[in-house]
């Protein structure tokens, strides 16, 4: 594991290909077999509501059960464009997540402000304030893997967060 600083972990790239072809798996084959049961999946109208879907491109890959009882697996590809924020806002779980091109400026509240590249890998914890800015000059591209609470909205905007770290 390579670490930038004290408080803000990254995970190698072979570690967080094993998540994600595991968690692909789980995905496949849970997939597979709703569509033989015939299973009808939850329309994007009947899913809880996700504060940033309106500023980012967003486009969940994959969405699953997860071992753990009343929790889901979401996988998103996120765009945001050069100069464009996230805004503040939590998740109802853990997100694991990968910087696929772009430099990313990513503040967590309680952590030191770091600079994210194409390859660093980060660690969220379950309803951390954070921010995500693309710094440019192209569109920053992240895939997240979120291991949320089943039926909660995947992101909600926290409302006029002070920026405690870089006070």
């Amino acid at each position: 594991m390579r670490t930038l600083s004290k408080s803000l972990s990254f995970i190698s790239l072979p570690a967080l290909a094993l998540a994600m072809t595991l968690s692909t798996g789980t995905a496949l084959a849970h997939d597979a077999a709703a569509g033989a049961a015939g299973d009808k999946s939850v329309t994007a109208s009947e899913r809880p509501r996700d504060d940033l879907a309106g500023k980012l491109t967003r486009r969940v890959i994959q969405r699953a059960p997860s071992s753990i009882p009343g929790r889901e697996i979401v996988q998103v590809e996120t765009e945001i464009p050069a100069g464009v924020e996230s805004g503040w806002h939590v998740h109802p779980g853990e997100e694991v997540g990968y910087i696929i091109a772009g430099e990313v400026e990513m503040k967590v509240e309680g952590r030191p402000t770091v600079i994210l590249r194409a390859g660093d890998g980060f660690l969220i914890p379950p309803r951390t304030p954070h921010n995500a800015r693309d710094i440019g000059p192209e569109t920053g591209r992240m895939l997240s893997t979120y291991i949320v609470e089943t039926g909660q909205p995947l992101a909600s905007f926290v409302g006029q967060h002070v920026d405690k770290a870089s006070q």
